[in-house]
């Protein structure tokens, strides 16, 4: 099924016509579930989406024939009763309300899409250990964020992320944009393997994604 087909099937389930519009765009304009779902789909482990929102990554990927246990979890209850309600209308998908420090139940691949700038530089290093240490040997992280580098770019995401919180779209008591080597340590310190490639897509934010594979023989014991 192509994105665009994916994005219209799972806009059609959203309740009201503001989510409609705002799931469809996302799905269609937003490159990182095409990009997410192709890095998920050769690993058969449970997936867990930290910062699930409306749910939309695990309704893609169930659109795109990903049928493994995926959890979400969010801080926002209002968008989390959204999906779990979206959610029955495929099977094997969780959420609840949630904060993304607390620490992650091991064995799952792990998404973080858009959450770590709005965590003290301390919180966002007590997350990325939390997803470090939760994938198995032969797991994928993935991890999609605009990194601090004074770019244009990302002068007009922090401005774009200054107006969401305004409209309280986004309910975040402050933005603190990590660096790529922020991101990266916790993984580099237990030996993945990175892959990193600018994801902005037709947009002017700075978003990057990173994908975080651990080796097959590794050990999980911190």
């Amino acid at each position: 099924m192509s994105r665009n087909d994916a994005a219209a099937r799972v806009a059609r389930l959203m309740p009201t016509r503001f989510l409609r519009g705002y799931a469809g765009s996302k799905l269609r304009n937003d490159p990182v579930y095409e990009a997410v779902a192709s890095r998920l789909a050769p690993h058969p482990q449970p997936i867990f989406d930290l910062g699930c929102g409306i749910g939309l990554l695990g309704f893609y990927l169930r659109e795109v024939g990903i049928d493994v246990p995926v959890s979400g979890v969010d801080h926002d209850a209002k968008k989390v009763a959204a999906a779990a309600a979206i959610g029955t209308r495929y099977g094997g998908l969780a959420f609840r309300a949630g904060d993304a420090r607390e620490p992650l139940p091991p064995g799952l691949n792990v998404v973080a899409l858009d959450i770590l700038h709005y965590f003290t530089d301390s919180e966002q290093n007590t997350v990325l250990e939390s997803i470090a240490v939760a994938v198995p040997p032969g797991g994928v992280a993935i991890i999609r964020d605009a990194v601090r580098d004074g770019s244009l770019r990302y002068r007009l995401t922090a401005a774009q992320e200054t107006f969401s919180r305004l409209i309280r779209w986004l309910k975040a008591e402050r933005l603190n944009f990590p660096t790529r080597n922020q991101i990266v340590r916790p993984f580099a310190a237990r030996g993945y393997a990175a892959e990193i490639i600018p994801l902005w897509g037709r947009t002017p934010f700075n978003n990057y994604l990173f994908v975080f594979r651990r080796p097959a023989g590794g050990s999980t014991n911190e």
